[in-house]
């Protein structure tokens, strides 16, 4: 079992920097894959990034690649996500969700996915 609690979002500029935190509870933080997911107001929620059990493989969807980066602390158990150049267009409510063992090209589902945190709200204004 594992339980995640985001932090870190907030109302920004565009322009600014935000970092995103994911505190996992339990012993087998390292056993797990972790993902960032974003739901924007009336749309789907959708996959933003993915790092592997020891952060050497990482994915990201093509709107964030360059702006975002995704890391992980297996000593704190924890995942952050550093996001710079904001736009607009990046607000949503942003989760964290952890999945065990490895992936391979199916990083993306949210169904792959077995845990989630509650959210936290990143609001970008113009």
């Amino acid at each position: 079992q594992v339980q995640l609690v985001e932090s870190g979002g907030g109302l920004v500029q565009a322009g600014v920097s935000l970092r995103l935190s994911c505190a996992a509870s339990g012993r087998t933080f390292s056993s797990y894959a972790m993902g960032w997911f974003r739901q924007a107001p009336g749309k789907e929620r959708e996959f933003v990034a993915v790092i592997n059990w020891s952060g050497g493989s990482t994915y990201y969807t093509d709107s964030v690649k360059g702006r975002f980066t995704i890391s992980r602390d297996n000593a704190k158990n924890t995942v952050y996500l550093q996001m710079n150049s904001l736009k607009p267009e990046d607000t949503a409510v942003y989760y964290c969700a952890a999945r065990l063992g490895s992936y391979s090209g199916n990083y993306y589902l949210e169904s792959k996915y077995g845990y989630w945190g509650q959210g936290t709200q990143v609001t970008v204004s113009s």
